[in-house]
């Protein structure tokens, strides 16, 4: 048996007269120089020239300061930051730990249209998880809907917490911009949505794998649409479906090499398939003295959707699943090289759903509305939602909001644009014409 030291509450720290007057100057100089500079200076003008020649200077102030945009927008900006500065200062005065105590300094406050971004130079001893540990706290006395805080990737010693003080997608729904679109590269960035800042988020999918994970009408299969029309709109890209629910991907097999329903023995004949061409397509890059598939268009890549994942690799039919579920990693982990990029799609692909061999291959990891925060971290990975990026936080009205994790590091929130029946069919049939103009009849490998 073991006994655990009892921990003490930190007492008062008792503050000098100086201190108490540095953090004065510290949290108030910005608004004691927006008012007592003009202020001093009407007040000179009062006394060396009279009242007349003060109400002339301090209507051209007032006007200088509504009228001029430039000047009115650094007023407002320096007012809200110094704001943004002292609400901040008291929040993690009132923290209890070593943050009180060592405090970080802010840097630098940037204000964008939903939040604000504060960039933090931390005190010595303190860490990235220590702002963490105080999120609920800082939230709470800053009056916003919530924040998150990440490290600086180059210095461990700042970091940056962005405070969300409104939602930046209760809009009406996004269009996607593929729509528009005649054929698209997928060795270009795929335009999914919109970030928080209200910035179009894109995705490099070339050799890399997807997983999509989320609560049952939390957008994932909408998020997958998108990353399939891209994929039809390119005709050097062989689509292989492979649909759960036998209807979600089913508009889309007008364009596809292969579509696969609910059949697991089909799937598993598919994939098969798939592995030996993939073996063989190995064979013609060492041929040629290559590593992996150029973009020059002389060989084909081949996509592998599946909705439902968790039908296929954890059915009624263990072997069979079994079976599924070793040829799709074999796939997943060698095909890259070889132009075989998979995208799947699950409500929750945890260890006992999916198989961890498999799952943590997927570099591209996108969550959608979940119920708790572990399900969350299931799809992104352990330990995000305690760093304030949690897809278990987004609401059930939020159809199509995730969060996005891939080449950047950390999870982007973002409004997955939205593609309606009409528009697949558009895109689907406007697919299967730029493969029936540009494919040999053999269409080899």
């Amino acid at each position: 048996m073991t006994t655990q030291p009892r921990k003490t509450p930190l007492a008062p720290v008792e503050k000098t007269n100086w201190e108490v007057g540095r953090e004065l100057i510290r949290d108030w100089w910005v608004n004691a120089a927006l008012l007592g500079t003009p202020s001093a200076l009407l007040t000179y003008l009062y006394f060396k020239f009279g009242p007349v020649a003060t109400s002339g200077v301090g209507v051209l102030l007032i006007g200088i300061s509504v009228g001029v945009p430039i000047v009115r927008r650094w007023i407002v900006r320096s007012w809200h930051d110094a704001g943004v500065r002292r609400t901040l200062y008291l929040a993690i005065a009132d923290e209890r730990g070593i943050l009180r105590e060592r405090p970080p300094k802010i840097k630098k406050v940037r204000r964008y249209e939903f939040g604000d971004e504060v960039v933090l130079k931390l005190g010595r001893g303190t860490s990235v998880n220590d702002v963490t540990n105080a999120l609920d706290t800082l939230v709470a006395t800053l009056k916003a809907r919530g924040a998150r805080v990440s490290a600086n990737a180059a210095n461990k010693n700042l970091v940056t917490l962005k405070i969300i003080r409104s939602d930046p997608f209760d809009s009406d729904v996004l269009a996607s911009p593929l729509l528009d679109r005649d054929r698209f590269d997928i060795f270009n960035p795929i335009p999914l949505g919109l970030s928080e800042e209200g910035v179009m988020t894109t995705l490099s999918l070339a050799e890399l794998n997807a997983l999509l994970g989320g609560a049952p009408g939390s957008g994932k299969s909408v998020a997958l649409s998108i990353l399939v029309a891209a994929c039809a709109l390119d005709p050097n890209v062989d689509l292989w479906l492979f649909d759960g629910k036998l209807v979600e991907l089913a508009a889309w097999s007008i364009c596809a090499r292969r579509f696969v329903g609910p059949d697991l023995e089909l799937a598993i004949a598919v994939l098969e398939e798939l592995r030996d061409k993939m073996n063989s397509r190995y064979q013609e890059l060492l041929a040629r003295g290559l590593r992996n598939v150029a973009r020059d268009g002389t060989m084909r890549l081949h996509v592998i959707v599946i909705d439902e994942l968790a039908l296929y690799v954890a059915g009624v039919d263990k072997k069979l699943a079994s079976r599924f579920a070793d040829l799709l990693r074999d796939l997943v982990s060698r095909g890259r090289a070889a132009g075989v990029i998979v995208l799947a799609a699950t409500q929750k692909p945890s260890a006992d759903v999916i198989p961890s061999a498999l799952r943590d291959l997927f570099v591209i990891r996108w969550a959608f509305r979940c119920t708790t925060r572990e399900a969350s971290d299931t799809v992104l990975g352990s330990g995000w939602a305690s760093q304030g990026f949690s897809a278990a936080d987004i609401g059930a009205d939020n159809h199509g909001v995730g969060l996005l994790l891939h080449e950047s590091g950390t999870p982007i929130r973002l409004k997955t644009s939205y593609l309606n029946d009409a528009d697949i069919r558009t895109i689907a049939e406007r697919g299967r014409r730029l493969r029936a103009a540009s494919e040999p009849e053999d269409n080899p490998w």
